[in-house]
C-alpha cells in the first residue's frame, strides 16, 4: 500500500494508439449499425433480460469507479488497479450484452404505451416533460459513451506502462465522465423499460 505498481506493459505508443483506435472504431461502428439491423428471431426467452443485465453491469461499474477513487485517494494503488481493470472487463461484457439486446429487441420509444413503434401525439402528450428529461439523459449518455472509449483506454494504458502522472491527468477528465455514463445507464433503463415490447 502506498507504493505504485510495477509497469505492467512495455511502452509502445504507436501500437497502443493503433489498437485503441481500431477497437474503438469497431465498437462505434457496431453500435452505430444496430439501428440499421432488423433481426428479431424467436429465441425462446425475453430478450430484454439483456437490458436488465446492462443496467446491473452499469450499476456495478459505477460502484467500482467510486471504490477505485477511494482506493487511489487512500494510496492503495494495487486495489485501485484491480478494481479499474475489473471495471474495464465489465464494460466489455456490457458492450457485448448491449449489442445482443439491440440486435434481438430493436429500439424502444419512450412514451409508446401501445408498443406499436409509433409515438402518437396523444402518447407524446401523455409522456409530457418526462420524455424531454429522458431524451436529455439519453443523448448525453450516448454522446459521451460514443466518444469516451478511446480516452478510457488511453487512461488505462498510461497506468499500465507506468506513466502515472499522465494517467492522473487523463483520469481527472475520463473518470467523472465514465461515472456519468455508468450512472445514467441504469437511469435510462429504469425510464425506458415500461415501453419495451
Amino acid at each position: 500500500m502506498g507504493q505504485l505498481p510495477q509497469q505492467a506493459l512495455r511502452k509502445n505508443d504507436i501500437k497502443a494508439i493503433v489498437l485503441i483506435l481500431v477497437f474503438s472504431a469497431i465498437a462505434f461502428a457496431a453500435i452505430s449499425l444496430l439501428s440499421q439491423v432488423k433481426f428479431k428471431p424467436d429465441v425462446g426467452f425475453d430478450v430484454h433480460i439483456f437490458a436488465t443485465i446492462n443496467a446491473f453491469i452499469n450499476s456495478i461499474v459505477a460502484i467500482l469507479l467510486l471504490i477505485a477513487l477511494i482506493a487511489v485517494k487512500s494510496k492503495n494503488y494495487f486495489l485501485h488497479k484491480r478494481i479499474m481493470l475489473s471495471a474495464l472487463v465489465l464494460s466489455v461484457i456490457f458492450l457485448l450484452s448491449y449489442i445482443a439486446h439491440h440486435l434481438l429487441a430493436g429500439e424502444a420509444i419512450y412514451g409508446d404505451t401501445n408498443h406499436d413503434g409509433i409515438l402518437s401525439v396523444a402518447e407524446k402528450l401523455a409522456a409530457g416533460d418526462s420524455r424531454n428529461i429522458y431524451l436529455v439523459i439519453l443523448l448525453t449518455h450516448i454522446f459521451l459513451a460514443g466518444i469516451m472509449l478511446p480516452f478510457i483506454l488511453f487512461t488505462a494504458y498510461r497506468a499500465l506502462v507506468g506513466e502515472y502522472s499522465r494517467h492522473k491527468k487523463l483520469a481527472r477528465i475520463t473518470w467523472p465522465l465514465w461515472l456519468y455514463i455508468a450512472v445514467t445507464g441504469p437511469v435510462i433503463y429504469w425510464m425506458i423499460h415500461p415501453y419495451y415490447r
